[in-house]
């Protein structure tokens, strides 16, 4: 297949990355039957079948997220030989896609927001899920992680901050049960906590206390933490976060209970000017999620 395939090629790329035929042709700027056209004739010509059609749009298959990986390297690298060649090697353009858990919203929309007002033509789309995006798919330039060192091939791993967390009350929980003196007095008190306890400190807290006592529970951060703020029960939140407000610390930081974060690209996109302007950009913003 040669160059002259590059249009079905793209199209393909834009259908992988949208989901839908529509979507596709409104960012092609060509009629949807185009679309359809090219997709079957790049199946025809790869003898293999690139989506599974439903009634909610086209999702790849193994080789179409194959041919996603490719497409993405490939519009990458001919921007930035379009703007080196145009003397324009120092813009910025195109889609910048994050993913992250959604607990870290409060940390990386305010880095996304600067990096595009110091990048106008940078189109962002933030990925927020619970599920690991793949990378080597083409899913997303940039994912933010947390807990144990990723370790898929062919990604680049950077750690970028270590995040501290408190055991805390809210003043209305206090008002309503009171406070432990200490962990010995637990098996009198109600917590929030994990439904799937992954971080350090909700498996800490599965071991200290009954099943029971955990009588608050969820699946997202952020979920967890507004149940803590409205005295449902005792819980964990970032320093950073409970610093400056009204709720009651009950146990201090420890370092087991630390989440580290890492910054993963996959290599083939690593060294891309965009990608590198944002790892610089989002470095520079995490010297200031330092706990007070």
């Amino acid at each position: 297949m040669g160059f002259e395939n590059w249009d079905e090629v793209r199209t393909a790329f834009q259908v992988a990355r949208l989901g839908t035929v529509s979507g596709a042709a409104e960012v092609l700027g060509v009629h949807h039957a185009t679309v359809i056209r090219h997709i079957d004739a790049l199946e025809r010509r790869l003898g293999a079948r690139l989506f599974q059609r439903h009634a909610r749009g086209y999702t790849p298959t193994e080789a179409g997220r194959d041919l996603l990986l490719v497409a993405q390297t490939t519009e990458e690298q001919f921007s930035q030989l379009s703007s080196r060649i145009k003397g324009n090697g120092e813009t910025v353009a195109g889609e910048l896609v994050v993913t992250s858990v959604p607990g870290f919203s409060s940390l990386i929309t305010p880095v996304l927001t600067s990096f595009q007002e110091r990048h106008p033509a940078v189109v962002v789309r933030y990925l927020t899920d619970l599920r690991l995006f793949r990378l080597e798919y083409g899913e997303a330039h940039v994912a933010i992680r947390a807990g144990s060192t990723p370790e898929e091939p062919d990604n680049v791993v950077q750690p970028l901050a270590r995040l501290r967390t408190a055991l805390y009350a809210a003043p209305a929980y206090a008002a309503a049960h009171g406070l432990p003196a200490g962990p010995e007095e637990f098996e009198r008190h109600r917590f929030v906590g994990a439904d799937i306890p992954r971080a350090p400190y909700h498996r800490w807290l599965r071991d200290q206390v009954s099943p029971d006592r955990i009588t608050f529970r969820g699946t997202e951060s952020a979920a967890l933490a507004d149940a803590v703020r409205q005295g449902a029960g005792l819980g964990f939140l970032p320093v950073r976060e409970a610093t400056g407000t009204d709720l009651i610390e009950i146990l201090p930081p420890r370092p087991e209970w630390e989440s580290p974060i890492w910054i993963v690209t996959h290599v083939d996109l690593h060294r891309t000017l965009k990608v590198q302007n944002f790892l610089s950009h989002l470095k520079e913003a995490a010297k200031d999620w330092v706990d007070v």
